[in-house]
């Protein structure tokens, strides 16, 4: 029986793990190695990390946290952050990621999507789409963190990295991001309809019966969050946290 992927996706600042609500308001909460240890003991399916102001410190995520999630990781892993050259991405994946993770670099030059697939191949290459509604309620996908919009419609955007082979898209919605009620479904399946590679849900998760939703209502091909892997209860204290192997047979029974 297929049960999709469930990734907890992390974010860096300054190399601590912190959390965002809209893609601001940060709250550091922990330590990413510490969690890494928690995580394998969870038994994760894949973990992500991304460096938030790498790209607007031209900069790439650090190697050397790279080799230290490697040494630790029990389970297949990607990062992002920076990253804008083949040799970025070949120097991150000898440090121990199997994918690197693709934002800004891939609006600002898609044609990088294609030289990477095809030096690393497409499953080596995941594009991040971070999306936010303009004033005139039009999806755009933006770089940098969310602070700059580009001419890119979220479905145009899609097909276009599919095209220039990419493994697959993960979905982050800023308007969702951290709000814990949901994600965007209408968005979700507008893309995961529109391309034939796996589309990885993100960014508003606040329950396992939304995992559910994304893949059997928004097709889905993986779901991820963030604070609901990291917080517990109403007033989200942090606990790392991940379903069971019980919870995630029932979750995905349709």
């Amino acid at each position: 029986m297929f049960r999709p992927r469930v990734i907890p996706i992390l974010l860096l600042r300054n190399l601590g793990l912190v959390k965002s609500i809209g893609f601001k308001d940060f709250r550091y909460i922990g330590d990413p190695i510490n969690a890494v240890k928690i995580f394998n003991d969870l038994h994760a399916d894949e973990l992500v990390f991304l460096d938030i102001t790498a790209s607007k410190e031209k900069r790439k995520i650090s190697l050397d946290f790279v080799r230290k999630v490697g040494d630790e990781c029990n389970m297949p892993f990607a990062v992002g952050g920076g990253i804008r050259t083949i040799e970025d991405i070949r120097e991150i994946l000898n440090s121990g990621a199997e994918k690197v993770v693709i934002n800004t670099a891939a609006a600002e030059k898609p044609d990088f999507i294609r030289q990477a697939s095809e030096e690393f191949g497409s499953s080596t290459i995941v594009v991040s789409m971070d999306v936010k509604k303009k004033f005139l309620g039009d999806n755009t996908v933006w770089t940098y963190s969310g602070s700059k919009a580009t001419i890119y419609d979220p479905v145009i955007y899609a097909k276009l990295v599919a095209e220039k082979g990419t493994g697959e898209i993960i979905i982050q919605s800023i308007d969702h991001d951290g709000m814990m009620q949901g994600y965007d479904m209408d968005l979700i399946s507008k893309i995961s309809n529109s391309v034939t590679i796996p589309v990885v849900a993100c960014s508003g998760a606040g329950s396992y019966q939304h995992l559910r939703q994304a893949v059997k209502e928004a097709n889905a091909s993986a779901v991820a969050a963030g604070s609901l892997f990291v917080y517990h209860g109403a007033r989200r204290a942090v606990l790392v946290n991940y379903p069971t192997p019980e919870e995630l047979s029932k979750m995905f029974v349709f």
